[in-house]
């Protein structure tokens, strides 16, 4: 299979380090949305990263979706079986989604809107969201996540998520506001399939 996307989107992100996780094997092609639109359109019209070419040729789209299709081929699960821990993972995953989802609306009113034309009230609200997200992840976070365990997707997509957004606004987000999601973020990062996965 073949992952189609940059690795500073944390959506592709949460992909690939999932897929080495697992010992998946795949192919990464960086391909941006923005500096190879062309390149990106031929593969998918859509041109949404990341995009997963599966070995049977179906271009599948969405983190999400992409995942779904990953856990029929994958020797284990990344979510919990027990009912109330998997709702509860599903709980976290949301929270990490939300919080990129906003990271990615700040990137995108600074860096494709004009200054004068920025909207400060929706900006607040924006990062207030932003905040309230990972806030909650930090009352949530288990500081054993990543000392020993294996690694399930609440782990995962919890540590791209801060890893994305600190990489881009650590003035907007203080990490000493956040200790156990900095912590949880620095013991990932020593990974191998975050390592591998690395960025910038």
């Amino acid at each position: 299979m073949q992952l189609i996307g940059m690795l500073d989107s944390p959506y592709v992100r949460r992909v690939a380090v999932s897929l080495k996780v697992l010992g998946i094997p795949f192919d990464l092609d960086q391909v941006s949305v923005f500096r190879h639109f062309e390149k990106f359109s031929s593969i998918n019209p859509v041109v949404k990263a990341p995009s997963l070419i599966t070995d049977d040729g179906v271009v599948l789209m969405d983190s999400g979706l992409i995942l779904e299709h990953i856990a029929h081929v994958a020797p284990r699960s990344l979510m919990p079986a027990d009912r109330a821990a998997h709702e509860i993972a599903l709980r976290q995953i949301g929270l990490a989604l939300a919080a990129c989802e906003k990271t990615v609306s700040i990137i995108y009113e600074h860096g494709q809107r004009p200054a004068e034309k920025l909207h400060q009230p929706w900006m607040d609200r924006v990062l207030g969201q932003l905040l309230k997200a990972y806030g909650a992840l930090e009352k949530e976070a288990s500081p054993d996540w990543f000392t020993g365990e294996e690694l399930m997707q609440p782990q995962i997509t919890t540590a791209v998520a801060w890893h994305f957004t600190q990489h881009n606004f650590p003035k907007l987000v203080a990490a000493s506001d956040f200790p156990k999601l900095t912590v949880l973020s620095e013991r990932a990062e020593t990974l191998p399939a975050f390592r591998e996965m690395s960025f910038p």
